[in-house]
């Protein structure tokens, strides 16, 4: 095992939902800086990046927010929340920046590959996300892809619950390596659903198209803030060869 592998190691091992937070432990809120800055270089749907980051600081505004958290002791204690965010409402501009900033540099002998990747971000990503009224695009994209589907493979996830569950994959993508970093960095974190996801987005002042991925505490562990011993199902039962 290489050395990088062994500390990798470390770091998943080592990193446990922690409930209960020091707060009279040194906090350096640059580890969140950093460890964010490393988040967005998560892998994310078509690099799409339908993701936003709500650093909550302020000691008014953690309260705040840990009661729309029903105060549980994550929120309560700790350092920062940070708050991630789906925002599959931004495709449109998010796919135009994409694609401008991907090809501006192509040379002219690369211009098939610009043309493909023109396909894909003007032609394809709106067949995908456009749903029209009601979601009746999104209904006639299923039926098409189920009836071509009888004769060859090809993309079934089209609706607008299926493009919604593909930005909070990326999201959640992204969390999970937030979370990594802040441990790596000497810090701890626990990943909460446990919120009013309205109350949530009225509170950020964020619209109807931006959608909770979840809410991370973050700070350094209290003596107790680790509720119990890790406990993971059998390896056989979960992981499988062919």
């Amino acid at each position: 095992m290489k050395k990088s592998a062994e500390v990798f190691d470390k770091i998943v091992h080592e990193r446990r939902s922690v409930r209960i937070y020091d707060n009279e432990a040194p906090f350096d809120e640059t580890a969140v800086t950093r460890s964010l800055e490393r988040a967005v270089l998560s892998p994310t749907s078509s690099n799409l990046q339908l993701w936003e980051f709500y650093r909550v600081k302020s000691e008014s505004n953690k309260k705040k927010l840990a009661k729309i958290c029903f105060n549980q002791n994550a929120a309560k204690t700790a350092n920062e929340l940070i708050v991630i965010v789906v925002r599959n409402d931004k495709w449109k501009e998010r796919a135009s920046y994409v694609f401008e900033h991907s090809t501006k540099d192509y040379p002219e002998s690369w211009a098939k590959r610009k043309e493909l990747m023109h396909n894909y971000y003007n032609r394809l990503i709106p067949i995908l996300y456009s749903q029209g009224p009601f979601g009746v695009l999104g209904n006639i994209k299923k039926i098409s892809a189920n009836i071509s589907g009888v004769f060859r493979p090809v993309p079934r996830e089209v609706t607008e619950t299926d493009m919604r569950i593909s930005g909070h994959k990326s999201a959640a993508l992204a969390a999970q390596t937030f979370m990594l970093s802040m441990k790596a960095e000497g810090y701890d974190t626990c990943p909460m659903e446990g919120f009013d996801s309205k109350r949530v987005l009225s509170f950020l002042k964020l619209p109807k198209g931006a959608e909770i991925n979840m809410i991370i505490a973050v700070g350094t562990a209290a003596p107790k803030g680790i509720y119990g011993d890790r406990v993971r199902v059998p390896n056989h039962h979960t992981i499988f060869e062919l």
